[in-house]
């Protein structure tokens, strides 16, 4: 059976799996649309969590990040993980407790005030809307690879699919299709890593293989891969390059960021009681650990694979030529890859040779490196790299497109609440009846899916930087207001809505000055510039966002009105049980 044929036939199953789960799940009332009728286990809604927060970003692209940035990328990894441990302690159990829909809906009560609920409606939509794009792009990037599709086509399948799915069965759909696309994408990424890992170290657990002795030079594996890259001319992958403050900054962003992404909170008001919510969390840490405990291990096998693959008789000789990847038959994933444009090489000097390097040319010094690998196809292509069977290779595509269905699915239904519930419900139509509340969420769902398809064929220019927006977003202006509303009775109303508004703007200029989005005259880059304040880049900002959300709405509180005392009788019931402490009289 072809390579084509298979893909087909592995990917069909799933996406026919994914309608199934849809239609035996079909929310037949807002509760069900919106929270699942709250009664999802823990660990089922664990694992749901932990295909909600595992996109397309860390299925396809981390391992690419680690493998190109070594040391300085393990941050991704500490931040994404350490807010789910944010989440379990300090946020999940109370929201649960809150007993509502959405994030919005909280804010809104908790700080007695449509406006309020209007500015969280806003960064939930903007920061959504960021996120998904990368989510439908990445769809349409793993068809036109593995179904020899147009990306266009690809995208359009993608949406299809989602579009049945997530409209039809709402957050009860979307939660059981989520612990099925878990399933896919856990499986499609450990089994290609445990057979790289046996191949290079013969330890068949990755994360313990990176640590292991490298078979063909009988030296550690990092110590192996530090050596070539050092040799290349590339920064050591062990060593610390970027500075102390941006790395702490950006861990910080991607913890809060993760506590305060919309998405991932609603996941935690689909179960049944008080305690599952931080129950809920426990598990969605371990099921994520499993595929980042891997990641490390994916990047730097990967990276090693691909030099040995340019230089198969070490760096000290000479690189491959170009005529054998047109006729080796161990080279057919270049040329698979090649025809999507996402890896590309140039034999610059004319020796007939691919030199991957981080030299530069004497005569001009310009980079002499011959060989341009797009991070996002690591992943993906690895199987490939690898020479493993073909079955392999059809299961790393269905997991790729699950991780990117499965967060599509759940951003965009943080977006429909959002519209339906705490605009349409809250504010437009507050008499509007229970089916047509639910008309007009399915409606918003259908019209979040045209317009992120329209976003993913047609991305602005800051596309490739909207995972950093939407974490900064999501980190300066949601998660400060989340915490505030649960443990400050002193901050009121218009503290919420000053220290939103402010980390909100601070952030998202922030990050246009220092990409370069602002239009100037004469000029039209969308590169990094160098960090304006301090070594502070756009991507850690929010951290600093939220740190101005907070001081703002302390400094404005104080100097407006006290919090009523309801709202305070609110916060006091959301954080400590009516009785706590009777018994010990505490």
């Amino acid at each position: 059976m072809d390579q084509f044929t298979l893909n087909l036939l592995v990917v069909g199953a799933t996406f026919v799996l994914y309608i199934g789960i849809a239609i035996w799940a079909r929310a037949g009332s807002t509760s069900e649309f919106y929270a699942a009728g709250r009664g999802v286990h823990p660990v089922v809604n664990g694992m749901a969590t932990g295909a909600d927060w595992m996109s397309a970003a860390s299925f396809i692209s981390m391992a690419g990040i680690i493998a190109f940035g070594g040391y300085d990328t393990s941050a991704y990894l500490m931040g994404w993980t350490g807010g789910y441990v944010l989440l379990a302690m300090l946020l999940a159990p109370y929201l649960r407790k809150f007993g509502k829909y959405t994030v919005p809906e909280f804010i809104g009560d908790r700080f007695y005030s449509q406006t309020a609920r209007t500015v969280a409606v806003i960064c939930l939509i903007v920061a959504s809307i960021t996120y998904v794009i990368g989510q439908m792009t990445g769809v349409g990037v793993a068809f036109s690879r593995f179904l020899e599709v147009d990306n266009t086509t690809g995208l359009f399948i993608g949406a299809a699919i989602v579009f049945l799915y997530a409209v039809l069965g709402g957050m009860k759909g979307i939660t059981y299709t989520q612990v099925a696309q878990y399933i896919v994408l856990i499986i499609a990424y450990t089994i290609p890593a445990i057979f790289i890992a046996l191949q290079l170290t013969g330890n068949p657990i990755p994360a313990l293989g990176l640590f292991s002795t490298d078979t063909s030079t009988s030296q550690p594996l990092l110590s192996t891969l530090n050596s070539l890259v050092t040799d290349l001319g590339f920064q050591s992958y062990t060593g610390q390059h970027d500075t102390t403050l941006n790395l702490f900054l950006f861990t910080m962003t991607l913890m809060i960021g993760t506590a305060g992404l919309p998405h991932v909170i609603v996941r935690f008001f689909t179960v049944p009681k008080v305690a599952d919510a931080r129950s809920s969390a426990g598990w969605a840490l371990v099921f994520i650990a499993l595929l980042y405990l891997t990641a490390p291990a994916v990047g730097a096998m990967a990276r090693l694979n691909l030099i040995n693959t340019f230089y198969p008789e070490g760096v000290s000789q000479p690189a491959i030529e170009l005529s054998a990847i047109d006729n080796d038959a161990n080279l057919a994933w270049v040329r698979n890859w090649a025809k999507t444009g996402l890896l590309t090489f140039d034999d610059k000097n004319g020796d007939g040779r691919i030199e991957y390097n981080a030299y530069k040319d004497p005569t001009d010094g310009k980079p002499a490196n011959e060989l341009t690998v797009n991070r996002d196809i690591i992943t993906l292509a690895n199987p490939e790299i690898a020479n493993l069977p073909g079955w392999v290779i059809a299961l790393v595509a269905a997991g790729g497109l699950a991780a990117a269905l499965s967060t599509a699915a759940g951003l965009l239904m943080a977006i429909s609440s959002a519209v339906s519930h705490d605009l349409i419900k809250s504010q437009i139509n507050p008499g509007i009846s229970e089916k047509g509340e639910l008309l007009a969420a399915r409606i918003s769902m259908a019209v979040a899916v045209v317009v992120a398809t329209y976003l993913g064929l047609n991305p602005p220019g800051f596309a490739a930087q909207t995972v950093a927006l939407a974490f900064g977003l999501a980190a300066s202006s949601i998660f400060p207001a989340l915490m505030m509303g649960i443990f400050s009775k002193r901050i009121n109303n218009s503290g919420a809505v000053a220290g939103m508004l402010v980390g909100l703007v601070t952030t998202v200029v922030y990050i246009f000055l220092h990409k370069g989005w602002f239009f100037i005259p004469g000029t039209n880059s969308f590169t990094d510039a160098d960090p304006m304040i301090l070594s502070i880049k756009s991507t850690s900002f929010g951290a600093v966002g939220a740190v101005l959300n907070f001081i703002t709405a302390f400094v404005v509180s104080n100097a407006t009105k006290d919090t009523p005392e309801d709202i305070k009788e609110l916060v006091e019931s959301i954080r400590i049980p009516r009785g706590a402490g009777a018994a010990t009289d505490h």
